[in-house]
Protein backbone atom coordinates (compact mmCIF):
# COMPACT_ATOMS: atom_id res chain seq x y z
CA UNK A 1 0.00 0.00 0.00
CA UNK A 2 1.45 3.70 -0.89
CA UNK A 3 1.34 6.56 0.82
CA UNK A 4 0.98 8.63 -1.75
CA UNK A 5 -2.05 10.89 -1.45
CA UNK A 6 -4.37 11.16 -4.78
CA UNK A 7 -5.94 14.23 -5.45
CA UNK A 8 -9.16 14.91 -7.49
CA UNK A 9 -8.76 15.88 -11.14
CA UNK A 10 -10.21 19.22 -12.33
CA UNK A 11 -12.69 19.32 -14.11
CA UNK A 12 -12.98 21.67 -17.23
CA UNK A 13 -16.07 23.74 -18.68
CA UNK A 14 -14.21 23.70 -22.50
CA UNK A 15 -13.15 21.24 -24.26
CA UNK A 16 -9.51 19.92 -23.79
CA UNK A 17 -6.82 22.02 -25.74
CA UNK A 18 -8.55 25.22 -24.58
CA UNK A 19 -6.38 27.64 -22.62
CA UNK A 20 -7.88 30.73 -20.98
CA UNK A 21 -5.71 33.95 -20.31
CA UNK A 22 -6.36 36.37 -18.25
CA UNK A 23 -5.21 39.94 -18.07
CA UNK A 24 -2.57 41.27 -17.59
CA UNK A 25 -3.37 44.77 -16.16
CA UNK A 26 -3.22 45.38 -12.65
CA UNK A 27 -6.04 43.80 -10.61
CA UNK A 28 -8.43 42.82 -13.58
CA UNK A 29 -8.36 39.17 -14.10
CA UNK A 30 -10.81 38.81 -16.74
CA UNK A 31 -10.75 36.45 -19.47
CA UNK A 32 -7.83 38.01 -21.92
CA UNK A 33 -8.61 37.54 -25.68
CA UNK A 34 -6.14 39.28 -26.70
CA UNK A 35 -2.27 38.76 -26.98
CA UNK A 36 0.84 40.74 -28.16
CA UNK A 37 4.54 40.09 -28.29
CA UNK A 38 6.92 40.32 -30.62
CA UNK A 39 8.53 37.38 -32.44
CA UNK A 40 9.65 34.67 -30.35
CA UNK A 41 9.36 36.81 -27.10
CA UNK A 42 6.95 35.43 -24.40
CA UNK A 43 3.25 36.97 -24.80
CA UNK A 44 1.19 39.46 -22.82
CA UNK A 45 -2.48 38.94 -22.48
CA UNK A 46 -5.43 41.17 -22.24
CA UNK A 47 -8.83 41.50 -22.01
CA UNK A 48 -10.95 44.12 -24.12
CA UNK A 49 -10.61 47.12 -21.87
CA UNK A 50 -7.47 47.03 -21.59
CA UNK A 51 -5.92 45.84 -24.83
CA UNK A 52 -4.29 49.13 -25.74
CA UNK A 53 -1.79 48.50 -22.94
CA UNK A 54 -0.77 45.53 -24.86
CA UNK A 55 0.27 47.17 -27.91
CA UNK A 56 3.66 48.62 -26.12
CA UNK A 57 4.73 45.02 -26.29
CA UNK A 58 4.48 44.87 -30.35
Amino acid sequence: MSDEIRLPRPEYSTQPGVQHHFCEHAACGKDAGWGFAKPKQELHWFCFEHRAEGERYL
